[in-house]
């Protein structure tokens, strides 16, 4: 890897759900290479864009919100994280595989998720989020990220339902998701 330049993984919230706040994918890496975003890669409609730059974290965020803003008339939050940061959250899964496959057998849909925040939650939220889990579900948060795991389905559970708790923007994406973004990280940093 040449100078310091950082792979990152950007990830926006709320596009593409729902028909609302809707982004083509070749319009999206178009606008993020005009602001000198190298290697725009994104993965699936839901808002997920690999590149490379040399900026740091805060100042991408920034200027990825802009010109999404500017471009495409949508506000959003954008979450992002660096390559090395996506293969520790994916390597350090903090459920068993016992526990995941539990989950598993009785959830609707995928079971393993993870909640993405720009900066780690206050204390009130935590202890928000806490009271609103109804024992059927778990999570566990590390840092910035929340781990979720769902034994009946996301839709329907109040842990997903109160993440906004938690005082800060959420964007939530799920084990297959984060595992190919990580994939694709390393395939960019070969």
């Amino acid at each position: 890897m040449a100078g310091n330049n950082q792979i990152y993984v950007a990830l926006l919230r709320g596009i593409n759900v729902g028909g609302k706040n809707k982004i083509k994918m070749t319009e999206l890496r178009s606008a993020l290479e005009n602001i000198g975003l190298r290697r725009v890669k994104t993965y699936i409609q839901s808002g997920n864009v690999l590149f490379e730059s040399s900026d740091a974290e805060a100042t991408v965020r920034q200027r990825i919100e802009q010109e999404i803003a500017a471009v495409f008339g949508i506000t959003l939050t954008v979450v992002i994280r660096t390559a090395e940061e996506m293969e520790k959250i994916v390597r350090h899964c903090p459920f068993s595989s016992e526990l995941i496959a539990e989950a598993a057998a009785t959830c609707v849909g995928e079971s393993l998720y993870v909640a993405l925040l720009p900066e780690p939650p206050l204390p009130s939220g935590i202890e928000k989020l806490a009271a609103a889990n109804n024992e059927d579900d778990a999570y566990e948060l590390v840092g910035r990220d929340v781990y979720l795991l769902f034994r009946h389905s996301v839709r329907d559970a109040k842990l997903s339902a109160n993440l906004q708790k938690l005082g800060k923007p959420v964007t939530v994406r799920n084990w297959n998701t984060m595992s190919k973004l990580v994939e694709m990280a390393k395939e960019l940093r070969e």
